[in-house]
């Protein structure tokens, strides 16, 4: 009879021990494009020259913003996001090259409200550094709006928008 039980108990436990693991989810198409960026934003024009320092244009300091996939999950799109933070913006961009991280779109619909969006950037890890002196990877966007007045009323082209992956560290702020 204490054998059954011994039995049994093992017979349980090996229950437990599989029922125990854990399915790997894997991560998505654009995992190492998507993220939260700590980012800012200045006036370039034609030449790339800064015009407007973010505290000329409308001193916002650093932003949030966000890249990440879309619904179909695929590894040539995705899709980026100021959430309101600088213009409202919300455009599906097209990943030129997942290898090396080029996004564009020209003329792409904002779902945040309707207006075009253009914009050519890049992604390129570890090469920021965080303000508590940390590598992150960094981004860069030339952006444009087709319901912009500013470039023409104040002589600038664009703007450009650029930072870092953001940590959650209090420092990084």
């Amino acid at each position: 009879m204490k054998n059954i039980y011994i039995y049994i108990l093992f017979l349980v436990s090996s229950f437990l021990v599989v029922s125990c693991d854990k399915e790997d989810i894997g991560g998505t198409a654009t995992e190492s494009m998507a993220g939260e960026w700590y980012v800012t934003a200045v006036a370039i024009d034609a030449d790339g020259e800064v015009v407007y320092e973010d505290e000329d244009l409308y001193n916002l300091g650093s932003f949030h913003l966000d890249t990440y996939n879309t619904a179909d999950n695929v590894s040539n799109e995705m899709w980026i996001s100021d959430n309101g933070n600088f213009w409202d913006f919300k455009v599906k961009v097209d990943i030129l090259d997942d290898e090396e991280m080029l996004f564009t779109v020209v003329d792409g619909q904002n779902v945040a409200y309707d207006s075009k969006v253009s914009i050519l950037g890049v992604i390129l890890p570890n090469q920021a550094t965080t303000p508590s002196g940390m590598p992150a990877d960094s981004i860069s966007f030339f952006v444009e709006f087709d319901d912009d007045t500013n470039p023409a009323t104040y002589g600038f082209d664009s703007y450009r928008v650029a930072g870092y992956r953001y940590t959650g560290l209090a420092g990084d702020e």
